[in-house]
């Protein structure tokens, strides 16, 4: 999704791309949604694992869910078992990669941002 999200003209913050080596991983993060105009959340099956364990990712859902800018993408699983886990995330309009390829999900969000 970075990568498409990248060729399609956006901007990106990812953690996992853009942290680099000996940085505060949580300061960093913390800069990164500040600076965020939209926070995308990929909903799989491991970030539904995470969720309940309130570790960094339910701190991260917290603040974008705060901040009213979050577009949930669900993949390999299903809206049904995100309503299981943040029910809040799950009440927000967002796309589903079993109706879109991931193409036209990076296309659909370039769009959203381009707004």
């Amino acid at each position: 999704m970075h990568d498409l999200l990248e060729a399609a003209g956006v901007k990106v913050w990812f953690s996992e791309k853009d942290l680099g080596l000996g940085v505060p991983m949580m300061r960093a993060i913390d800069k990164g949604l500040l600076n965020s105009r939209i926070g995308l959340v990929l909903v799989t099956p491991a970030f539904l694992d995470r969720i309940p364990k309130e570790g960094v990712a339910d701190k991260e859902l917290s603040v974008l869910l705060a901040r009213n800018q979050l577009v949930p993408i669900v993949h390999n699983t299903t809206y049904d078992a995100l309503r299981n886990v943040s029910p809040m995330l799950a009440s927000r309009s967002g796309l589903d990669t079993s109706e879109d390829s991931m193409a036209v999900v990076a296309a659909k969000i370039a769009e959203l941002v381009a707004l």
